[in-house]
């Protein structure tokens, strides 16, 4: 499967090497032959770099998976960086379910997307308000990267795993954990979206969903449901 908006770059890619194809054919120019070679390599470059494979993500409120693939360079204050490289899939996908509260997009330059200076980058930070609090998801454009696309809108619906959108060409994805969560994973690390666990809820609110499934359970006709906080 081919991510959301990669048809028009493919196209012209296709397009431009059956053009320099059938000139070289008819021509017999070498110089075109070469030209052709490269666009094949371009074409198998974007399947590659294109490719959104399907994933199992197993829906849980008791922990967060990753938002991107890549290599976790940096984890500060609660917020996790990661950085993906040419060879990682480029969509990005919620890592906890909730509503889209906020979409920020933000103009900026075009810095290699590991330095932390890169944070005057271009920019698109979703807000997402789950029954834990907000979580920030910022996708942020790195030096080849040109263009952030989101495929979700404020007040969607989302659920974990669900793609929200991808950066073209190398870029990083920062994700904040709210204080519910315990962080479990490290500097250094690979990571899948929607399959690595990133955090999970401390044992405290651990033991609060215990105690309300029974008094669910309890046969007393009482019921809790544990709604959005603020």
């Amino acid at each position: 499967m081919l991510a959301k908006g990669s048809e028009p770059w493919l196209f012209t890619a296709v397009s431009i090497t059956v053009l320099f194809a059938i000139l070289s054919k008819s021509m017999n120019i070498s110089p075109l032959n070469n030209v052709t070679y490269l666009g094949v390599g371009l074409i198998l470059f974007m399947v590659v770099f294109f490719r959104d494979p399907e994933r199992n993500v197993e829906v849980s409120d008791t922990y967060m998976v990753s938002p991107a693939d890549g290599t976790i360079i940096d984890i500060e204050d609660r917020n996790i960086c990661i950085f993906m490289f040419f060879q990682n899939v480029h969509v990005n996908r919620a890592p906890i379910s909730g509503k889209i509260k906020e979409i920020t997009y933000k103009k900026g330059g075009y810095l290699p997307a590991y330095r932390k200076d890169s944070e005057r980058n271009e920019r698109n930070e979703f807000i997402i308000y789950s029954k834990y609090g907000d979580v920030r998801v910022t996708q942020i454009a790195g030096t080849v990267a040109r263009r952030i696309v989101s495929y979700s809108q404020v007040n969607d619906i989302i659920e974990q795993g669900q793609r929200i959108g991808m950066i073209r060409f190398g870029s990083r994805v920062d994700v904040t954990i709210p204080s519910d969560f315990d962080i479990k994973v490290r500097k250094g690390e690979r990571v899948l979206a929607g399959k690595t666990i990133i955090a999970t809820i401390n044992n405290d609110r651990i033991f609060e969903h215990e105690c309300i499934s029974n008094v669910k359970t309890s046969g007393f006709g009482l019921s809790f449901e544990p709604g959005l906080r603020d």
